[in-house]
């Protein structure tokens, strides 16, 4: 079992403490919020360090991170936790120098824009000063003394010694914690099975920082890197143990903090290659531009020599010079790619002359925004100047590489890669070790560059994957132009999967609306109604889907499965367990101080803080017990014991008080929606889409409704059908299931309307709840007409098909739907006398909801 397994076992039994502690919390830049998963990192450590029974010494665990997650932050964070448990000295080391450099000025900078610690520590009241320091003679004990060396440089000093430099005797007398950065080059005897067995005479880096580590029982070793090759028996055996946090790439992918990676092999020549993805990287800066974002989006040219990659920076600006309107039209018209027709149009639309184009290209990546990192004294000498792209003052768009930036290079505004070479080093159909380092370097291009559009955006957070025709996506995407030759991709597309950048499969859909539909008077002269969201600063409840929302918490249940690898078989163990459901004013109930004793525990619930956001609140009583605030709160809990011990409520109130504490700390700005709703021409609101899938068939999301794979009651034509406005359903297994109700039903509800359809909404019309502002996109909508007396009436219909797992979590959206008729708020009368009458229904559910959602939707058939 790893070591992270650990502790997610510790964590299900109640023994583990979710809170990160102040010293970090209060000591970190105020601009980072932790993530998610950086408090789960912190939290591993804290928990297994604090644990004697656990917690080896001397103390050394791995934090295997993705590229881009945010390693140093967690070091920042840990040096502080480690200074209050009494560490005073700490040596940071790494193989490259820039990465040296780059992490001092991260650590010590308070000018830089990525400096990680607040402006003043202050720690137990005293304030705490961050110190460089060459060795460890020089050391004050109020102070946070580090050390910044290479692997190369320590291992050096140790084996010869000369004055004021470290020496073995440094870790022998004084504990230490070592941090090593991109610790995967630490692994050499390891990997090899040498482990051991190495003598004075062929020391290596390794031998060198175990040594050192070993030297005194209270020396710490934190190892971070993003490539730890568990595959290998010898390095899975050694750090099976030591791997106290995993988040692999592809978590990082798959919840959003990265930017999604496309690969534009083009059958053309070198240099209109390159003058496509500068004509990216222009059309990027114009979007951002639009919406008065100063992001500057970044091009690297990655040469396969350093000759090379010189040559081709003199080349560059040769190409620009000829540069003129004339060949960006001919490149823009020859290719037929979406993406570029999409810029094309973009240029066409705001009547960008191609020529006055061309002299902008020629002039934001003229010789002076031009930089190059082809060499060690380069890099080294550029080191700040290549951290700091991100700037508004840094002067370049283009940087000029062979590898040195493969490592330990922070930048998020990177977004077109070219490629300037076409060789391949596949073997027997594997990727060869430049296209691993290719799909490495594509990695760290593909952080996030983090934006906000709308107030309530998660900042740092991809929000256009579903919105193919969003001209933000591009914002969100990197692209890497290579030469067209599909050998490469495929082995360059095993890399990019296998490191987790990429899905294994995706899928773009394409929703059309019907040429018949669109022909209706529906179309061309109908109406849709929602509401907007305005600021509320009088508010008295917690957002709807904190306290409407049904939490999940484990204790101890022993359930246990075994995986064969590569067969994907799965041997589960039958352990009887029960879940019992409880909301907070229940336990309250039960024993008041339970709860109260929870929430004492998450400094986002102490009192004066959640006063500040609840100005209404009388007590912490009522938070806890209102139904406007905790008291509804409902906690399902899996044990194999028949009855709920205080602590098994204690750990669950104290784990569903963590999320919620979070989720208060977040919001920023609070909103409700109007219950006003307000017209909007059909056709500028519902049109065709594209949109992009990642695991197609999961959900049964990718798959048409007439697939040949799904049920027989439920497969449909719907190109067939007039009352489906779309030209199919792609939409999850649930989603289709009402469409097939809905279809069975069909003459029962014209005989009674005049006018059907029933159109999909995939992220076109947004409603706000009215208790929060929170934002909802129903599934479908339903539109009903009957014909009165020269004029109609007509039924908009919001309809939110949801999954069994689903139905508890999203309560609120259902609230919120049957909230929209009750308040009777929505009936619309124009002066020609057509009525317009909006509501919700409730979910449907094919396995638990169809008596309420039966008789709510029979009773609009029927009644109206």
């Amino acid at each position: 079992m790893f070591l992270f397994d650990t502790m997610s076992v510790l964590r299900a039994a109640g023994k583990y403490d979710d809170q990160v502690p102040s010293c970090i919390t209060d000591n970190l830049n105020d601009r980072l919020e932790l993530r998610p998963y950086q408090r789960d990192a912190f939290c591993n450590f804290i928990n297994y360090y604090e644990n004697e029974s656990l917690c080896r010494k001397p103390t050394k665990v791995l934090f295997h991170m993705a590229t881009g997650s945010g390693k140093t932050l967690i070091m920042a964070g840990l040096i502080l936790y480690l200074f209050k448990r009494g560490y005073r000295n700490f040596l940071f080391f790494v193989n490259l120098d820039n990465i040296v450099q780059k992490t001092k000025g991260n650590f010590l900078s308070t000018t830089s824009i990525k400096y990680l610690f607040s402006e003043t520590i202050s720690i137990d009241g005293e304030t705490i000063l961050i110190r460089e320091v060459p060795n460890f003679q020089d050391i004050r004990d109020n102070c946070i003394n580090i050390c910044f060396t290479t692997t190369q440089g320590l291992h050096s000093e140790m084996w010869n010694v000369k004055e004021g430099s470290m020496s073995v005797e440094d870790f022998e007398e004084r504990k230490i914690v070592m941090i090593s950065d991109e610790a995967h080059h630490l692994n050499a005897d390891t990997k090899n099975g040498r482990k051991g067995e190495v003598d004075n005479e062929s020391r290596t880096w390794e031998y060198t920082v175990n040594r050192l580590w070993d030297s005194n029982r209270e020396n710490i070793l934190l190892e971070f890197t993003a490539t730890c090759d568990l595959q290998n028996p010898y390095i899975l055996e050694e750090y099976e143990n030591k791997i106290i946090f995993d988040y692999p790439l592809r978590r990082f992918r798959e919840e959003k903090y990265s930017k999604e990676v496309k690969a534009i092999r083009a059958d053309i020549n070198r240099n209109d290659r390159v003058i496509q993805a500068i004509l990216f990287s222009q059309y990027r800066l114009k979007v951002f531009q639009d919406h008065r974002l100063g992001i500057k989006p970044i091009v690297l040219f990655k040469a396969k020599t350093k000759n090379d990659s010189k040559e081709f920076y003199a080349e560059f600006q040769e190409l620009l010079a000829g540069l003129n309107g004339k060949k960006i039209r001919r490149i823009m018209e020859k290719s037929p790619l979406t993406d570029v027709k999409h810029m094309f149009d973009y240029f066409t639309k705001r009547k960008i002359d191609l020529d006055a184009l061309a002299h902008e290209l020629r002039s934001e990546f003229s010789l002076e925004h031009c930089i190059s990192a082809n060499d060690e004294r380069e890099a080294t000498e550029r080191q700040i100047l290549l951290n700091t792209l991100e700037r508004e003052e840094n002067p370049f768009r283009a940087v000029f590489e062979v590898q040195k930036l493969d490592e330990g290079w922070d930048v998020l505004n990177l977004f077109d890669i070219v490629r300037l070479y076409e060789t391949r080093d596949a073997s027997k159909g594997k990727p060869g070790k430049t296209t691993i380092s290719e799909a490495q370097l594509i990695g760290r291009g593909a952080r996030y560059c983090p934006f906000i559009i709308e107030e309530g955006d998660d900042k740092y957070k991809r929000k256009y994957d579903d919105d193919i025709d969003n001209p933000l996506r591009v914002c969100e995407e990197l692209f890497y132009h290579c030469q067209y030759d599909s050998r490469y991709i495929d082995e360059l597309n095993k890399a990019l999967i296998a490191t987790g950048i990429m899905p294994e499969e995706a899928v773009d859909i394409r929703y059309e609306l019907k040429t018949g539909f669109k022909k209706s008077e529906f179309y061309k002269k109908g109406v849709v109604f929602s509401n907007r969201r305005v600021e509320n600063d009088d508010v008295k409840e917690l957002l709807p889907s904190i306290r409407k929302k049904e939490y999940e918490y484990s204790v101890n249940t022993g359930k246990t499965t075994m995986d064969t690898m590569m067969m994907g078989a799965h041997t589960n163990s039958s352990v009887k367990t029960h879940v019992e459901r409880v909301s907070v004013s229940e336990i309250a109930s039960i024993n008041y101080n339970i709860v109260h004793k929870a929430s004492r525990r998450i400094k986002e619930l102490h009192f004066n803080r959640i006063k500040r956001n609840f100005p209404h609140l009388k007590s912490m009583r009522e938070f806890i017990t209102s139904p406007a605030y905790l008291g509804n709160v409902k906690i399902a809990i899996e044990t194999q014991e028949e009855h709920l011990s205080p602590d098994m409520m204690f750990g669950a109130c104290l784990y569903v008080f963590q999320r919620i504490g979070d989720a208060i700390s977040s919001v920023k700005q609070t909103y409700r929606g109007t219950c006003e709703f307000y017209d909007r021409p059909f056709r500028e609101v519902f049109k065709d889409k594209t949109i992009h899938i990642t695991d197609p068939h999961g959900e049964g999301e990718g798959i048409s409704q007439n697939d040949k794979h799904i049920r027989d009651d439920w497969r449909i034509n719907l190109s067939d059908e007039e009352w489906f406005a779309f030209n199919d359903n792609y939409g999850t297994t649930e989603e289709k299931s009402f469409v097939a109700y809905f279809s069975r039903n069909i003459d029962e509800i014209k005989a009674n309307y005049d006018m059907v359809y029933l159109v999909r909404n995939e992220r076109q019309l947004v409603l706000y709840s009215f208790d929060g502002g929170e934002r909802f996109e129903p599934d479908y909508l339903l539109f009903l007409r009957k014909n009165k007396n020269g004029g109609y009436e007509q039924y908009q219909i919001f309809i939110e098909p949801k999954g069994t797992h689903l139905l508890e979590h999203d309560k609120w959206k259902e609230d919120f739907l049957l909230q929209i008729k009750q308040r009777g708020i929505t009936t619309k009368t124009f002066v020609d006398d057509n009525k317009y009458l909006v509501w919700g229904l409730p979910f449907y559910n094919h396995q638990m909801r169809m008596d309420e959602f039966g008789d709510s939707f029979n009773k609009l058939i029927n009644d109206g």
